[in-house]
């Protein structure tokens, strides 16, 4: 069994940045997918980002493209998000997720990752 611990969310100014960290234990084998999501305030959860462990290939959201980065540390089996132009819509409880099984498509619904943490808060406000 996996266990996923999310953490290094915080309250945060629009234009500000936040590194993200899912540590990983548990583990017996490599993952497929670790990927990212967030669940807003009266919304449903999302896809953020994803990434590909064999061959390193990253996924985003069009809505984060170009300004959230995911990341990964073999040594520490940790995966990052760093997320950077910060915007009060980014506000939300980001999770991560893995995904056991070989998929040649990157998975973007929450529901097709096997293991998920329990989240950290994430608030951009002035």
């Amino acid at each position: 069994q996996v266990q996923l611990v999310e953490s290094g969310g915080g309250l945060v100014q629009p234009g500000g940045s936040l590194r993200l960290s899912c540590a990983a234990s548990g583990r017996t084998s490599r993952s497929s997918f670790t990927g990212w999501f967030r669940q807003g305030p009266e919304k449903e959860r999302e896809f953020v980002a994803t990434l590909r462990w064999n061959g390193g290939d990253t996924y985003y959201a069009d809505s984060v493209r170009g300004r959230f980065t995911i990341s990964r540390d073999n040594a520490k089996d940790t995966v990052y998000l760093q997320m950077n132009s910060l915007k009060p819509e980014d506000t939300a409880v980001y999770y991560c997720a893995e995904k056991k099984d070989y998929d040649p498509f990157p998975p973007k619904k929450y529901w097709d990752y096997n293991y998920s943490g329990q989240g950290t808060q994430v608030t951009v406000s002035s």
